[in-house]
């Protein structure tokens, strides 16, 4: 029964190790991880330049807002309160997407050096002399490491490529959507003044002007204002945090599960040995 289970254990390895060389020489797996690249590529660009124009839109309302204190309307200070922490929220937001565009970069060029010929010939040849040692017995374990590690030079990165973008379009793609559409909206509400500046007039006094700025100041419920800038402020914050836990999961979290899997099978695979037979019992 063990020989029977060793016969069919080696049959598998060696489909397996046909597969993996099939597969090296197949375009379709590197024209689907580079779209898929290009495609994760473009949406962290896309939210760096919403990180840096809702900065910018932060940057402008609270600069806008020092220039109402020689009203004497009072809110100059609390505005600030209000953006400081999603400034600071934004700016790591904005570092964190330009690291995840590098990621996407390196797993483009790292995606074309595993694609090289030369990987899939080394595959070939490490594939073939291995399938054919272990069908006759045992592979020798420097034999079996040299496989696995170009198997993972070919296969880590389409993996972890297509893996992760399945995981985006399954489980993430919605609320990257919701998120970045919304903080689009926020960026334009962030950015509009508490107060907006009168229109002058020509002609006027000193005191005329003060006395139309303090009508306008009058005529706008800062109150509510300042309310709906909290609340954008807030709905910001929670959409950065969607967007930076989108991204995390893309490129870190589910590249290292990936890339776990991956070793675990292959590893699995390559350096299975069957366990030995029970000693017959003594008289």
């Amino acid at each position: 029964m063990r020989a029977s289970e060793g016969q069919a254990w080696r049959a598998l390895a060696v489909l397996f190790v046909v597969a993996a060389v099939a597969c090296s020489w197949w375009p379709a797996i590197e024209n689907v991880a580079n779209q898929q690249v290009d495609a994760g590529l473009k949406r962290a660009l896309v939210s760096f330049g919403v990180a840096k124009t809702l900065n910018a839109a932060i940057s402008v309302a609270q600069g806008t807002e020092v220039a109402f204190q020689p009203v004497g309307v009072g809110v100059t200070v609390t505005v600030g309160q209000i953006l400081d922490p999603l400034n600071d929220l934004v700016e790591q937001f904005a570092s964190l997407m330009l690291t995840a565009s590098v990621a996407f970069g390196v797993q483009k060029a790292l995606l074309a050096i595993g694609a090289h010929w030369l990987i899939s010939a080394a595959v070939t040849g490490v594939a073939a002399v291995w399938a054919l040692v272990w069908w006759r017995g045992h592979a020798p374990v420097w034999l079996s490491r040299a496989l696995f590690v170009l198997i993972l030079i070919r296969f880590a990165i389409p993996v972890i490529t297509i893996g992760g973008d399945w995981v985006f379009q399954r489980f993430l793609a919605d609320n990257y959507l919701q998120a970045q559409g919304e903080l689009d909206k926020i960026s334009v509400t962030a950015g509009e003044p508490v107060i907006a500046a009168p229109a002058t007039g020509k002609d006027e006094s000193f005191w005329e002007k003060v006395k139309r700025w303090k009508q306008a100041a009058e005529s706008i419920d800062v109150q509510a204002r300042l309310a709906d800038l909290q609340q954008a402020v807030s709905r910001a914050t929670d959409h950065v945090v969607d967007l930076m836990v989108v991204f995390v999961m893309q490129t870190i979290i589910v590249p290292i599960v990936l890339l776990w899997a991956l070793m675990k099978v292959a590893g699995g695979v390559l350096f299975w040995r069957p366990l030995p037979a029970p000693s017959a019992a003594a008289p």
